[in-house]
């Protein structure tokens, strides 16, 4: 399988093979070849149709029925390969041949790539494109760099402010404390001071210690699990106690949620109901719904357990079994290989619920976890100790 963007006689082209024919798409018009003109190039495929946008022009393939899906598991390259000979010879209409010229701005499956010198895995025979301090994305929020003597600097829109435009001018004279990041409110021409974990007040700098943890929408815990090495990913066991009055909201994430690829665990509400979604590798996630309503009290205490025997799957809700499930009796796949990562609550600020989970939960929990525990171990896990923000005492008040 293989998914290849080349230029071939001045036209763009996209090749790609599913596993049974190979389809070309070729753009309609020819690329400008004088090297200051900037193209904006989509290309990608919905199952087995491809699609080549060029500058606004498009051209699609619907294909014949066949395969959908595309296997590869190597690097993903840019502007040339390693060795020409990883190429497919299907994949080019000519002889495989390093491009020459600038690429900016590329995004896979809506994740841009950091095209820095530290953060890509490898490559050779790169440059500064610009030539000057000044590259597409040194200022932010639409700010205009100019090229000076000693660097640049950037002119910023009315709203923003700092060396690259990166703060708002709502914080520019914020009273946030260091364990406080500033959120600009600009409907109101103020901010809201949102506390890391330990910490509340109007300008987070009350210290506070709790074991329940109250979410309020916005909140999120992220825990790295210390002892990922040694677990055996093929037994997998996540169990807390939770208290909500909402009938949406994401409980808890295993798996690092950093794209498609990535194994998780969730557990969370979906319409009054609870949802628990596993992923072992296939790309395709398995819903498991409870199916009786799902009543939801502030006041009422639940308790979840999850459990994964390799394919098979357990639910226990407040020590009932309510969902037993082989999801895969082939056992293609048998291990959750989360990264050591788990989330409570919901994602990092600014990380919508519903776009990373890819809607199959829509919103943050509001509410309270507590009495958590992974695998069998035998002390609950420390939500003090891990990452996150906007998280309270659930002992005191409601």
């Amino acid at each position: 399988d293989f998914l290849c963007i080349s230029l071939v006689n001045g036209f763009t082209q996209l090749r790609y093979n599913l596993g049974d024919k190979t389809v070309i798409l070729q753009t309609l018009q020819k690329v400008h070849a004088n090297g200051n003109t900037w193209h904006s190039l989509n290309a990608g495929r919905a199952g087995n149709e491809g699609y080549l946008d060029l500058d606004g022009i498009n051209v699609t393939q619907k294909a014949s029925p066949g395969m959908n899906a595309l296997d590869t598991h190597t690097d993903f390259f840019v502007g040339g390969v390693s060795s020409l000979n990883l190429v497919n010879p299907m994949a080019v209409e000519n002889e495989p041949t390093g491009f020459t010229g600038c690429i900016r701005e590329v995004v896979i499956n809506n994740r841009e790539l950091k095209l820095t010198v530290t953060d890509p895995k490898g490559g050779a025979n790169i440059g500064d494109c610009d030539g000057t301090d000044c590259g597409y994305t040194v200022c932010k929020n639409n700010g205009t760099c100019l090229v000076e003597n000693s660097g640049f600097s950037c002119s910023c829109p009315r709203e923003w402010t700092g060396t690259t435009c990166e703060q708002s001018i709502h914080c520019s004279q914020n009273m946030c404390g260091s364990h406080a990041l500033c959120i600009p409110q600009p409907s109101s021409f103020s901010y809201t001071c949102v506390c890391a974990l330990g910490w509340t007040g109007k300008y987070c700098n009350n210290k506070i210690k709790f074991y329940i943890a109250k979410f309020v929408g916005n909140s999120y815990i992220k825990y790295t699990d210390p002892f990922y090495g040694k677990r055996d990913l093929r037994y997998s066991r996540l169990s807390l106690n939770f208290t909500t009055n909402q009938t949406e909201g994401l409980i808890a994430w295993m798996g690092k949620s950093e794209n498609e690829d990535n194994d998780f665990l969730a557990i969370g509400l979906a319409n009054g109901t609870l949802k628990v979604v596993i992923n072992l590798g296939e790309r395709i996630s398995v819903p498991l719904m409870h199916s009786k309503y799902f009543t939801c009290s502030a006041g009422r205490w639940h308790f979840i357990t999850v459990v994964q025997n390799q394919t098979c799957i357990k639910v226990y809700l407040d020590e009932e079994l309510i969902l037993f499930e082989d999801i895969d009796p082939q056992r293609k796949y048998t291990a959750l290989n989360y990264g050591g990562i788990c989330y409570f609550g919901g994602f990092e600020i600014g990380r919508k619920v519903n776009t990373v989970t890819a809607g199959l939960f829509q919103k943050e929990f509001i509410g309270k976890i507590k009495d958590v525990v992974l695998f069998r171990d035998s002390k609950k896990i420390q939500l003090m100790k891990a990452e996150g923000y906007n998280v309270y005492d659930g002992n005191s008040g409601n």
